[in-house]
């Protein structure tokens, strides 16, 4: 790929369903962040949701107040959110909130945002139509209101949103403006990505997906011209560490393949949909009173083979960990988003800390 230039690999966690299912407080989150900084991680993102409702001990607090508190108590990580979708708040605030968040951390704030999905937007009564339109004209907005000041204001007319003659009264300390990562796996939003994205985060992916989607991220921005040279091909993934991984494994299988059936991982592994089970009307429609959507969705992914699944997760011990992470460093991935999942939390942090991120340290000093 011609932008690739070699560049350290980074390696961040995120506060996601890993943590809404242990039920860990604000002050544990903060308290495993704090080591993250410590251990030499290089990023911290935190899952934008109102509620997380399959957990009912899960404490769900706002993703921006937490990454700010966060950033008050740490002084190396960059921090995130993994993602804001395009639908609950208007980009003039996503614009401000990110802005904000770049002065309180000294240039370490990051904006991860995506079209989003049903849950957590219908339950509300707000509207979930024409997502990935909402999402290009938030992707617009922002990027007027990063470069906008009360000597430069900015106008904008999109089907949903409208700026006159508006502006921020605030700039990032990084520049030329806090690094946006989008979230897309569909066509439209990879077109987005490559177009007015710094990074990509996709979730739920092979390496062998990852490398398709990658190129075309690539093929996009050689036709927009856009240099990829420092571009984040971000991936987040799942960590289960353990003494015996065959046996994690076999527990946990087919809700890794439910996390990873979409119709594009099908595709690139020849793997036959099932023709009764709608993956874009499940992903549009499926909230927590619509259960057997979920129960369509988890007969649909056993199709898809323990081989193919087992690439995308690292489970084991943490030599595992570090041959799936290779896996998709040769795919294209140079930024991780580790969940990490089963018990001791904390201890696995530490552990990804002192054995995992030394190793690939030691490998870009060979």
């Amino acid at each position: 790929m011609e932008d690739e230039v070699l560049m350290k690999t980074k390696f961040g966690f995120t506060q996601g369903l890993n943590v809404a299912r242990l039920g860990l407080d604000e002050n544990q989150v903060i308290t495993a962040c704090q080591m993250a900084d410590r251990l030499d991680f290089d990023s911290i993102w935190a899952m934008d949701h109102t509620n997380v409702p399959q957990w009912k001990n899960a404490i769900v607090n706002d993703a921006w107040l937490m990454l700010a508190a966060i950033g008050a108590l740490t002084t190396k990580v960059e921090l995130g959110t993994c993602v804001t979708d395009a639908i609950r708040r208007h980009p003039s605030t996503i614009a401000l909130t990110t802005v904000t968040l770049d002065r309180l951390t000294n240039g370490r704030g990051m904006l991860g945002i995506g079209a989003g999905e049903a849950q957590n937007v219908v339950d509300f009564g707000i509207e979930f139509t024409k997502p990935v339109t909402k999402l290009k004209e938030q992707l617009e907005v922002i990027e007027k209101l990063f470069q906008s000041d009360p000597d430069n204001r900015v106008d904008y007319s999109g089907q949903y949103y409208k700026l006159t003659n508006a502006c921020l009264q605030a700039k990032s300390i990084r520049k030329p403006r806090p690094p946006i990562y989008i979230a897309a796996g569909a066509p439209k939003t990879l077109e987005l990505c490559a177009r007015y994205g710094d990074g990509w985060i996709p979730i739920g992916y092979t390496p062998e997906l990852f490398k398709s989607h990658a190129n075309v991220i690539h093929e996009h921005a050689k036709n927009f011209g856009k240099d990829l040279s420092s571009f984040q091909f971000a991936n987040d993934v799942d960590v289960y560490f353990t003494e015996d991984g065959e046996e994690a494994w076999n527990k946990m299988k087919n809700a890794v393949k439910v996390s990873l059936y979409k119709p594009e991982l099908l595709k690139v592994h020849n793997i036959s949909q099932d023709s009764e089970f709608d993956f874009r009307k499940y992903f549009t429609e499926y909230t927590m009173d619509k259960p057997e959507m979920m129960e369509q969705m988890k007969k649909a992914a056993l199709k898809i083979p323990d081989s193919v699944a087992r690439t995308a997760i690292g489970v084991g011990k943490a030599d595992e960990v570090i041959e799936m992470l290779e896996r998709f460093i040769n795919a294209g991935t140079n930024h991780f988003i580790i969940r990490f999942w089963g018990d001791g939390y904390f201890k696995n942090i530490e552990l990804f800390g002192k054995k995992v991120i030394p190793y690939f340290r030691e490998q870009e000093q060979k």
